[in-house]
């Protein structure tokens, strides 16, 4: 019998992501969608605070183990902004293209050499709400943000961020591929040794 876990995530298209990731394990993923219950609120002031808030707050109110991330981009000449505000940098309501461009917008100025990025991703495994020993597992994908978008595949910012591997936008990977590479499928590949999930 599959192992049953609430993924403590509202954005749909990391829900997809992340269950794909996970679509040939002994493992069910319920999104948190799933159940009737509001998103927790992201007061930490790192990846690895908000991870664990979420997985906590979903736990709670699911009783399931619960796996949550947290993640978004470091940009250097911007003293690692947009980072745990990634998906609000134009604002609460921004849309992903509204972030794209203010991050576009804000480098404009800045050379190529000085455009060095990282997508850092923070993955959390609680067993329940009152966990005292979540696992904790941490993936950074290196790159540079681009002068304009490039790709239709991918979400966020994959769009402007630069993989030097593969010498194309990250939005320009198969899927397949950006998760394998992914700062989001290190993350997850490390906590499903941790815990021992094949």
């Amino acid at each position: 019998m599959p192992r049953r876990v609430v993924l403590a995530s509202g954005n749909a298209d990391k829900v997809r992501e992340i269950g794909a990731l996970l679509a040939d394990l002994d493992i069910e993923v319920a999104p948190q969608s799933d159940f009737n219950f509001d998103e927790a609120e992201e007061t930490g002031l790192t990846f690895v605070e908000n991870a664990i808030i979420k997985a906590r707050h979903a736990a709670h109110h699911t009783g399931l183990p619960a796996i949550a991330d947290d993640s978004g981009l470091e940009v250097d000449a911007l003293k690692g902004a947009p980072g745990i505000y990634s998906s609000r940098f134009a604002g609460v309501d921004a849309s992903s293209q509204d972030n794209v461009n203010k991050l576009l917008a804000d480098l404009q100025e800045i050379p190529e050499a000085q455009r060095s990025a990282r997508f850092q991703c923070a993955i959390v495994y609680m067993e329940h709400a009152a966990d005292p020993t979540p696992v904790i597992c941490q993936g950074r994908w290196e790159g540079r943000i681009l002068f304009e978008s490039y790709g239709t595949n991918g979400f966020g910012y994959d769009p402007i961020f630069y993989v030097p591997t593969h010498d194309c936008a990250a939005a320009a990977l198969p899927a397949e591929v950006k998760n394998r590479l992914s700062h989001r499928g290190q993350a997850l590949k490390q906590l499903l040794t941790a815990l021992k999930i094949s």
